[in-house]
């Protein structure tokens, strides 16, 4: 089972950071092993996933979509979870590792504010400092999502430098975490980074993919055909991918933010068009320069807004595990409206990427072909953005 010892998916992964992070990612490792084997800690994520969360979450046929479709459509709906996204499950399981290794403070970043919300509510209820760094850019378009971090009690950090985005707070916590390592844990939100976290998160978030396989045999009495995910860092995705690697007639299809085009250089297409690199601590695909220096990225949706991937889905996409294709910022608004219309359910422009290609798809399968897409958010924290794009675009 990868990754292995050294944190390696085959070619991609591993550790790279400064030497004063070592002792702390070595006694996170170490600590998550023990954990993973320890009864009462099970029992106690289990119970906080099901009590205070709201798992297991439903997997709802959309009979609606379907028909439009012209084949069967489930929802995994992450979006009904507390705080309003998939978040919550890797940052229940990792502030319980933090109060193991007995620490007194969590820092995170946050791009769309998912992460930064569920790290501030899981800080609020075990009682513990949070500090989050977003960018600027990101705290202008994701206000309610910053109000919602300050009412719970954690200080947000706007990050200037560079983008002002995803990339740019990911760099400013990893230089709190070096400064305050002894005290503090860093909850990073998605299967990026340095090892263990690609594989930490990929595994709290598994819970996704186990309660869909469980779900999808009573329903259908077989397994899907297809599981379909967004991916930015790509933890969504992972969570729902990882308990069906081994069923091979399962396909994965990851959809990656295009933003205004492949052409036009600015969108977050990592898997569709970038290259082999390092980026924050792990070897992986990014979008970098030809001088291999890392560019912008850029994507109508904050939490996809990002130059680079986690490890394993390099690895997957490597070794043809999974498909990747990008949806640009007009048809992830097409996919937003589309399930709105169909189903009554405003999805996050996140997921609204993956409902989009469920179009391209359209014709291509049988009427009793399986997708199961994972709607790993809700649409409330994006409805400005909806608006003011409407306005722009003389719709609204």
């Amino acid at each position: 089972m990868l990754p292995d010892r050294r944190g390696y998916f085959k070619a991609f992964g591993g550790k790279f950071v400064p030497e004063t992070l070592i002792s702390a990612l070595e006694e996170l490792e170490s600590e998550y092993k023990k954990a993973k084997k320890d009864k009462n800690f099970i029992r106690q994520l289990n119970y906080y996933l099901k009590e205070y969360a709201g798992r297991p979450t439903p997997l709802y046929f959309a009979k609606n979509l379907s028909k439009h479709l012209g084949y069967k459509v489930y929802l995994k709906r992450e979006d009904l979870l507390h705080t309003g996204a998939h978040k919550i499950n890797n940052t229940l399981g990792q502030i319980l590792l933090a109060i193991r290794m007995k620490k007194e403070r969590i820092i995170a970043e946050t791009g769309a504010g998912q992460h930064g919300v569920a790290t501030a509510t899981v800080a609020a209820m075990f009682g513990l400092k949070c500090d989050i760094y977003m960018g600027k850019e990101d705290i202008e378009r994701q206000r309610l999502n910053v109000f919602r971090m300050k009412l719970l009690g954690a200080n947000v950090i706007p990050v200037s430098s560079g983008s002002q985005t995803l990339k740019d707070a990911i760099n400013e916590a990893i230089r709190d975490w070096v400064t305050n390592v002894r005290t503090t844990h860093y909850i990073i939100g998605s299967t990026v980074g340095p090892h263990p976290y690609p594989m930490i998160v990929r595994d709290f978030q598994s819970i996704i993919g186990k309660e869909t396989k469980i779900q999808i045999l009573k329903n259908e009495k077989k397994l899907p055909d297809y599981l379909i995910a967004c991916v930015g860092g790509g933890s969504n995705a992972l969570g729902l991918f990882f308990p069906f690697f081994k069923n091979r007639e399962v396909k994965f299809i990851g959809v990656e933010a295009a933003g205004k085009g492949l052409s036009s250089g600015k969108h977050s297409a990592t898997l569709v068009g970038g290259k082999i690199g390092v980026l924050h601590g792990s070897k992986s695909k990014v979008l970098e320069d030809r001088f291999g220096q890392i560019k912008t990225a850029y994507s109508i949706a904050a939490g996809l807004d990002y130059p680079g991937v986690g490890p394993e889905h390099a690895y997957y996409q490597k070794i043809g595990r999974a498909k990747y294709v990008s949806v640009t910022d007009k048809e992830a608004l097409e996919g937003f409206r589309m399930l709105a219309l169909t189903e009554g359910i405003i999805p996050a422009l996140e997921p609204a990427h993956a409902i989009f290609y469920l179009k391209k798809l359209k014709g291509k399968l049988k009427k009793d072909s399986v997708v199961i897409v994972c709607l790993s958010g809700r649409g409330d924290k994006d409805l400005d953005i909806v608006m003011d794009y409407g306005k722009n675009q003389g719709e609204i």
